[in-house]
């Protein structure tokens, strides 16, 4: 196993404790709150400021700082990447800072706009502002974070900023649930009914975990060395040049985000969806966030170095690397999440306040999501790889394209037919997996990663071994008694039937003889050799 495989495997151990702590997460406040008002307003207040900080830190500054830093530490030394650092991390306190102040003032024009149906609930369009203007800040936090992390990625430190988010999360619900309490100390633990009050405790404790995830990596990056120095000097050349990388990218990075705020403001007009909406694509992005983003995170700072050296040969057998894993682990994700999804729904949420209908109604929109999952997790490789090999306007070109026909899409599947949030979440499936294809066809023309009747192998093969995966989960369940069963039984038959259908798939994998899963195996062989 090659040491990016490694690395990813390491990635993504911490980005599944990350992944695994943020369904707990949504999990509580879900169950808390119920599908409604009430979280309806949360997620919608914690959107804008996630998509900016999608725009500006994790997807577009983040990528197209480590790009540049890698690549002035491989060619220029340690001294002027740390300026750069310096340049970068006083450019973000300026603008950022500024963006956090307008952002809190203007917004109630910003919920207006993105969430115009909740006039149609009392008091739930201006609860949404409240809690707008308390989640600002974060951006300012999480977009520090993403520096640090761009650095220490860039000197190949994987684990410690991946585990950052963990922080997050792990704040995150520990004070939003003490602040929920000691905010409506009325509530009852037992049969929990939380107003207003206790929604601002959740919102203040999701703000602090922004400022806990900054703060946990900053003992690493003294430890390489650096040390911040103010430099406001927007005209330097080498911040030009993350600007010019960047810009593009925070609008073709932000596609994915820009299309769900777009699926909100369809879904502000039915009480509820956003919710549903919310907790489905958080299981989507789970085996996302766990596979693609990990390979995605090792494989940039690869393909930075080697287009530097000119060895663009290297370069695409990194990418052909990478994406034969992300859609090894992917496309039985895919299959899974649509065979299992009521089952999942229903262990992971269905508690409390989160009702049988709030689970069928997720639970569709979930099958309809996983239609993307190998569209997303093959984005989160190749779009980083333009701003690698100075491209940066392809994604972009291609994302715009992707906005305008989720629009027509969303308002077709809606207005024309009908299919409410279901119809958002077809849509959003649809249009990472056109992009995805965009985005590979567009890269073939410059780096080659693989024949087309190689790739078509490939895929054939692990969809048949994804076949047997979900009929052997399906199986399962057809055998083991659901209903009127407790959490603990339901938990351990979900778990069985995915572990059933896990196995299934490898050793399918195995006789269709598909490469990644002999490098699984020897590396486990080795493992257990040790």
């Amino acid at each position: 196993m090659s040491s990016r495989h490694r690395a990813a495997g390491i990635v993504s151990l911490a980005v599944m404790g990350s992944r695994v702590l943020g369904l707990v997460r949504e999990t509580v406040f879900a169950s808390i709150f119920g599908a409604g008002r009430h979280l309806d307003a949360f997620l919608a207040a914690f959107q804008i400021p996630n998509l900016l900080r999608d725009l500006f830190a994790e997807g577009a500054l983040s990528t197209a700082f480590t790009t540049t830093f890698a690549k002035t530490l491989e060619k220029e030394g340690p001294a002027p990447a740390w300026r750069l650092a310096s340049l970068l991390f006083t450019a973000m306190l300026v603008f950022m800072g500024t963006v956090c102040l307008v952002g809190i003032v203007a917004s109630p024009l910003l919920v207006q706009v993105t969430n115009f149906g909740f006039h149609q609930v009392p008091g739930k369009f201006e609860l949404t502002v409240q809690l707008t203007r308390l989640l600002f800040p974060f951006i300012l936090f999480v977009s520090l974070a993403a520096l640090v992390m761009g650095i220490l990625n860039a000197r190949f430190i994987f684990g410690l900023p991946a585990s950052a988010s963990t922080v997050f999360n792990l704040v995150s619900v520990a004070l939003g649930v003490v602040l929920a309490y000691a905010f409506d100390p009325q509530a009852d633990w037992r049969h929990p009914h939380f107003g207003d009050r206790a929604l601002y405790g959740v919102t203040l404790g999701v703000l602090l975990g922004g400022l806990a995830q900054l703060g946990m990596q900053l003992p690493s990056l003294w430890r390489l060395g650096y040390r911040f120095e103010w430099h406001l000097a927007f005209g330097d050349p080498r911040l030009r040049q993350v600007w010019a990388l960047a810009w593009p990218s925070m609008i073709a990075g932000a596609a994915v985000q820009v299309n769900v705020l777009v699926n909100g403001m369809f879904a502000s007009e039915i009480n509820g969806a956003r919710s549903w909406l919310n907790c489905a694509f958080r299981l989507m992005q789970f085996p996302i966030g766990v596979f693609g983003v990990a390979i995605a995170t090792v494989t940039l700072p690869a393909v930075a170095r080697y287009h530097a050296r000119d060895e663009l040969k290297e370069a695409g057998r990194t990418i052909e690397e990478a994406l034969r894993l992300a859609f090894f682990l992917t496309v039985p994700c895919t299959v899974g999440l649509v065979v299992l999804a009521p089952q999942i729904i229903e262990v992971i949420y269905q508690h409390i306040r989160f009702t049988a209908s709030d689970t069928a109604n997720t639970a569709a929109a979930l099958r309809a999501y996983a239609i993307g999952v190998s569209g997303y997790a093959g984005i989160k490789v190749l779009a980083p790889c333009f701003y690698a090999l100075d491209r940066p306007r392809t994604p972009l070109n291609v994302s715009l394209l992707g906005i305008g026909i989720n629009l027509v899409l969303n308002f077709t599947l809606i207005k024309v037919f009908c299919l409410g949030h279901v119809g958002l979440a077809v849509t959003t499936g649809t249009v990472a997996l056109l992009n995805f294809l965009q985005l590979a066809a567009y890269l073939r023309r410059d780096v080659a990663f693989g024949t087309w009747r190689r790739w078509v192998a490939y895929l054939l093969a692990v969809t048949a071994a994804a076949a047997a995966c979900g009929g052997m989960a399906w199986g399962v369940l057809q055998y083991v008694a659901w209903d009127g069963r407790g959490l603990i039984w339901r938990a351990a038959a979900l778990g069985l039937a995915i572990g059933a259908g896990g196995t299934a798939y490898l050793g399918a994998a195995l006789a269709l003889r598909i490469e990644e899963v002999h490098r699984l195996a020897a590396a486990i062989r080795k493992r257990l050799g040790r």
